[in-house]
């Protein structure tokens, strides 16, 4: 589809005349859609703050981010695969069902107006065909003059964290966060091609989705593909393929699939020229796992945050793999980094390990509604506190050893599980490696490595033990941990126990292994080890 000027400005137009003014708030809950990307447009042409609700939530989730940021109207399909969006909102909203469409009057959600269902007519809802055909002239030129008034500093986007540590927080983004970082990393990554065609995997509900993907379009002139509605691995090469893309955005677990699909190589994936790999850690294993199997070799790594809108580091496809694989590239243009002692505050020497700062264009205007965390996280000087550890080099590249909160302390000693994350994940059956946390009465906390093996792999705890002698710790002595229970294991769809707490049992008995299943998708075996 070719989005057009007058069809943005007649959904702009149509949400005016819903009732929608300026400063208003609407949520997108769905997939990756083209009236996802519409809605992103049409919003910020009318200075309506788009809400990014992530696809996955259910009931208590979804009540909470709708609740906290005010939504006058709500944009979704009926369904998607087994989310039931217009059967969750009836829960919420039981008055839905009796009301006028467009005048909803909710107890639990007092700010709601409107849901706008994207595909079938449902009570008490609006239609996205109602939406665009009430852009009349007269609400046109009300858009064009409600435009004198905005300006680049207004917010318009609001992003939940992932509340893995608490409640979600809604960071709140303005016009000139996302312009910027789109225009700058597209400048970084699209020097092979300048008129990429992008295969976009990742959801749009984020940052890496709707600023990297919807945004660049914009600025850059670029081509989006949406290999699915919801993320398929197998779909991501097929789209490479027939769709002759020339770029690729993914995460981590996304490129593990990819290049674990048993038929990756009759697939002719000459066209792709680049990538990106980012959205969480990324082992320098992989990376070089990608270049060789896919044959990326423009493939590079970025880092950000939701709050930095979400670009601070990122590789140049030029790059020597010794960098693209072992930092994540160097700092953005026009943003400054330091490195501080996350204690005193004071900028530690280049190469040194402290907390990583950013100040810049890229920053949060606030998390919505919540002074006291936007404070904890943006000093007076306007410095954005990451919480990640890392260090700086000469050329401000950069390497991630890990968060603050992650740190481990053993018996005094701080240790940073993505260094051994990153040599698990050299062993040749290890699919994916988290190291967290295990509470011991002795050294205060010992480490353990959650190990996910690879397809058909089989491996056993001395194996691991053989692999890792005098690689990362002196010694290893394998025990048996509880696991937590299974609806802790997975966090916005991929393998995430890093912030999880585990609690020693059963320390004299040797390595146990543990079956998970997990929401979707085959059974997965975690392999708990302690390393001491």
């Amino acid at each position: 589809s070719v989005m057009h000027k007058c069809t943005v400005d007649r959904a702009a137009a149509g949400l005016l005349a819903l009732g929608l003014t300026k400063g208003d708030r609407l949520g997108m809950w769905g997939p990756n859609t083209y009236e996802w990307i519409l809605f992103q447009f049409a919003t910020a042409k009318a200075g309506i703050i788009l809400v990014s609700v992530n696809p996955v939530y259910q009931l208590q989730e979804a009540e909470f981010a709708l609740r906290k940021v005010g939504c006058k109207a709500i944009v979704c399909p009926e369904q998607f695969k087994t989310q039931k969006y217009c059967n969750m909102l009836r829960q919420i909203c039981p008055e839905i069902e009796s009301s006028t469409p467009g005048d909803i009057k909710s107890a639990r959600l007092p700010d709601l107006r409107s849901v706008i269902v994207l595909d079938n007519r449902q009570p008490g809802m609006l239609h996205f065909e109602d939406v665009m055909e009430a852009g009349s002239s007269q609400y046109v030129q009300q858009l064009q003059d409600l435009q004198k008034t905005i300006s680049f500093d207004d917010p318009i986007n609001i992003q939940f964290t992932s509340g893995t540590t608490g409640a979600p927080k809604g960071a709140t983004l303005s016009h000139f966060n996302i312009v910027n970082n789109a225009y700058y990393v597209g400048k970084r990554l699209y020097i092979l091609s300048p008129h990429p065609r992008i295969c976009l995997p990742v959801p749009l509900y984020h940052c890496f989705g709707s600023v990297g993907g919807g945004m660049c379009m914009a600025v850059h002139g670029i081509s989006l593909v949406f290999p699915s509605a919801g993320y398929d691995g197998k779909a991501n090469i097929a789209a490479l393929e027939s769709e002759r893309c020339t770029f690729i955005y993914g995460t981590p677990t996304m490129y593990v699939d990819m290049i674990s699909q048993p038929d990756l190589a009759k697939y002719d994936l000459s066209s792709v020229e680049t990538g990106i790999m980012a959205g969480s850690p990324c082992p320098p294993e992989l990376v070089k796992k990608v270049i060789s199997a896919m044959g990326i070799k423009g493939i590079t790594i970025g880092y950000g945050t939701t709050e930095n809108s979400p670009v601070t580091f990122c590789a140049d496809p030029l790059d020597n793999i010794q960098r693209k694989s072992e930092t994540v590239g160097f700092i953005m243009d026009h943003l400054e980094v330091k490195v501080v002692n996350p204690t005193t505050g004071e900028v530690v020497p280049l190469g040194e390990l402290g907390e990583i700062m950013i100040r810049g264009y890229c920053v949060m205007l606030e998390y919505w509604g919540d002074q006291a965390k936007t404070e904890e996280c943006i000093t007076k000087s306007g410095w954005y506190k990451t919480g990640d550890i890392g260090s700086l080099d000469a050329y401000s590249y950069c390497r991630i050893e890990g968060r603050i909160k992650d740190m481990l302390i053993r018996g005094g000693e701080n240790i940073y599980p993505a260094e051994i994350e990153q040599f698990l994940h050299t062993h040749p059956k290890v699919k994916e490696a988290q190291v967290v946390g295990v509470k011991d009465f002795r050294m205060g906390e010992e480490v353990c490595a959650c190990i996910k093996l690879a397809d058909g792999e089989k491996c056993t705890a001395e194996e691991i033990k053989a692999y890792c002698k005098g690689q990362v710790i002196p010694s290893l002595i394998f025990r048996a941990a509880d696991l937590v229970p299974k609806q802790r294991i997975r966090q916005n769809q991929t393998l995430n126990l890093r912030l999880l707490q585990f609690t020693s049992s059963q320390q004299d008995n040797p390595l146990s292994v543990h079956s998970v299943s997990e929401t979707q998708g085959p059974l997965i075996q975690i392999r708990i080890i302690q390393i001491l």
